[in-house]
């Protein structure tokens, strides 16, 4: 509750007489739930337990009454999972009906609230009107979307200023340029709100909580798709017709500053002209590297004596899990590849004092400084929220009060102190809780975290730039992929990809297991065959993907629901496979676009440029990294997941057109 005042009448028989029995007596209250503000006046007689509050998505707006059998009031809190995806469910086991108004005196119905009960979330909120200065009792009268306007609140016990004040932390409010009475509620046109409307989320609500943590928003929402989420887009059409995919495109853009999708005009329009990759190849992943061949690899001084050859048999086969915890800290960069046994202990040593000083600087924080510094609190509490809700069926995190929880928790903490500007966003759990759960040790896993976020700092930014150009680099690469399948998303309004968002701001994350995460990670992080070999995974997925969309003539529901399901699915072997062969189509290509080539890192002697920019094409032979694909004699496992251990993986083709 962050607002609270009684003495708030409604006045049931205005402007007849002023006998006390038409006077409603009530307590308004402004309820800060996870998803929602809601505004909720009830009679004195009545109690509100806020925990119970539920409230039905878009018929959630008008003057209503429950309608929430006790039978439901006793099985919602056995019927709701325990995982932490539950508070992102849609609520269903409370149904309302939109109540008409009448004057007259206060009923009670046999449930025992008054018919003149109300709230609203704040989403669904118009207008505010006030009354003339100076004229009585301060009174406020709402009026929502759908035109319904609240009986007028008066305010016997203070004035209702505070009131605005409160609402207006969380909508923005503008007076009226017809009428000063009049506050309206603005229209909010943000990266956040595109989400909305994608996600089925309102609107102003859901900007503040994308400023605050994408991790709530977009996982929260994507957690569970219904058929209803392209409802939002028809919102403003009373033909409730499907907007074209043009004006989809020019939302998207106008929401989004710098985010620059090409929607077909026309079908059969390509933007980048018709390119043949050729076949796909053939690629197989080897064994994970053994301690044994990690060893072999290392002089007297603990030196890596060929890092290439390491780091090529990772990116085609992993790591063994006894392996990661200390080969992980120089795939991330914590320890230099080329540092002795000696320089690496001294490292861990300053490293160390470093981060207990840091970690000091929260601890030593008091009560009475921290009630002074808003920022900390925030951290400290979306931290606390967060740690209780992170991979809690994994062993290492699971019960109360275990110690992987503290460390994790101390870890987030302590980054807020490395890093104050960007201090936690919701999402950073789910990067640290696999580095932490490989480490098993406080301070390498926090420099470890330190490294990724180096990597991933701007997915997490207000601006989210680093998405912005995730997206638009994916939608590059699928274009020349496949522009058939990119034309047939664009027809559907899904041209901009971003179902694809969440595999992007955490890694896919929530799309493997935990262990698939873990392999996929390594390989990553290897940096090989090129540069952003994160978007290739993308497009792997999404090609294994297609047949079944199209076929199916998927719409824009359709792909969504389809693509959340896909969590938890896919198999990590066979999209390194494929991920990989969609690389090596790339390099082989002699007319690589030039902005193809600058995505995938990929240098040329000259490169033939975008087709749409007039210039003149090169035939010159392209100029591409083979270090990967040297011979590496090595156990293989095929794509099918057979293994010959008589095959030797000889990835040696040619990268340049013969």
């Amino acid at each position: 509750v962050v607002y609270e005042q009684d003495g708030v009448f409604i006045h049931s028989s205005c402007g007849k007489n002023d006998d006390q029995d038409s006077l409603i007596a009530g307590i308004l209250r402004v309820i800060e739930k996870e998803n929602e503000v809601v505004v909720d006046w009830r009679p004195l007689d009545e109690t509100l337990d806020t925990s119970n509050i539920l409230w039905a998505g878009k018929d959630s707006s008008s003057v209503v009454e429950w309608t929430q059998t006790p039978k439901e009031k006793c099985s919602r809190g056995a019927d709701r999972p325990s995982s932490y995806e539950a508070e992102w469910d849609m609520v269903t086991t409370v149904s309302f009906k939109k109540k008409p108004h009448s004057n007259g005196d206060a009923t009670t119905h046999a449930n025992g609230e008054s018919k003149w009960s109300f709230l609203f979330s704040l989403t669904d909120l118009k207008s505010i009107k006030q009354n003339r200065k100076g004229m009585g009792w301060s009174y406020l009268v709402f009026c929502l979307k759908d035109d319904v306007k609240l009986p007028a609140l008066h305010f016997h016990r203070g004035d209702s200023k505070l009131l605005i004040k409160c609402l207006e932390k969380h909508v923005a409010l503008d007076e009226s340029p017809d009428h000063e009475r009049v506050l309206l509620v603005k229209t909010q046109k943000s990266l956040s709100q595109s989400f909305e409307n994608l996600l089925d989320e309102p609107s102003y609500g859901l900007l503040q909580k994308l400023k605050r943590d994408p991790y709530t928003v977009t996982m929260g929402r994507f957690s569970k798709v219904t058929n209803y989420i392209f409802d939002s887009f028809r919102l403003s059409d009373p033909s409730n017709q499907r907007r074209p995919p043009s004006e989809m495109a020019d939302l998207i853009n106008d929401t989004i500053p710098g985010l620059k999708i090409n929607q077909q005009e026309e079908p059969g329009f390509e933007v980048i002209t018709r390119i043949d990759l050729g076949k796909q190849p053939e690629v197989s992943r080897r064994e994970p590297v053994s301690a044994e061949e990690w060893a072999k690899n290392m002089d007297s001084e603990g030196r890596i004596l060929d890092v290439d050859y390491i780091k090529r048999s990772i990116f085609k086969g992993g790591l063994c899990h006894t392996l990661r915890k200390e080969a992980w800290k120089f795939l991330l960069g914590y320890f230099p590849w080329n540092s002795s046994k000696e320089e690496r202990a001294n490292l861990q040593k300053r490293k160390t004092d470093e981060y207990f000083r840091m970690k000091l600087q929260w601890k030593s924080v008091s009560e009475e400084q921290e009630k002074r510094n808003s920022r900390l609190r925030d951290y400290r509490s979306l931290i606390e929220k967060d740690v209780n809700r992170t991979d809690r069926t994994n062993k290492f995190y699971e019960g109360e009060d275990n110690p992987g929880l503290i460390l994790l928790h101390d870890i987030l903490m302590t980054y807020c102190m490395y890093d104050f500007d960007l201090g936690y966003v919701q999402g950073m759990s789910d990067l640290l809780s696999p580095v932490l759960y490989v480490m098993e040790n406080e301070v390498d896993a926090f420099w470890c975290f330190v490294s990724y976020m180096d990597q991933m700092h701007q997915n997490f930014e207000e601006q989210m730039q680093g998405m912005k150009t995730q997206l638009i680099q994916l939608s590059t690469l699928l274009r020349l992929l496949d522009s058939g399948f990119c034309s047939y998303l664009e027809s559907q309004d899904s041209g901009y990809l971003y179902f694809c968002f969440r595999w992007l701001l955490i890694r896919f994350k929530r799309e493997f297991s935990f262990q698939d995460i873990l392999r996929l990670w390594e390989v990553m992080w290897t940096e090989l065959p090129c540069q952003n070999f994160h978007l290739l995974l993308c497009c792997a997925i999404l090609e294994s993907e297609k047949q079944q969309i199209m076929d199916k003539h998927y719409d824009f529901n359709d792909i969504l629901k389809h693509i959340n399901e896909l969590s938890m699915k896919i198999d990590v072997e066979y999209i390194l496979c494929k991920a990989e062969a969609i690389s090596m189509q790339m390099m082989n290509c002699k007319e690589l676009p030039q902005a193809v080539s600058e995505i995938l890192g990929i240098e040329s002697s000259s490169v033939t440029l975008d087709s749409d920019t007039g210039e003149d094409e090169s035939g010159a032979e392209l100029s591409c990294p083979t270090s990967l694909y040297q011979s590496i004699s090595t156990p293989v496992i095929a794509a099918n997941g057979t293994r010959d251990s008589t095959q030797q993986m000889s990835e040696t083709q040619s990268l340049t057109p013969a």
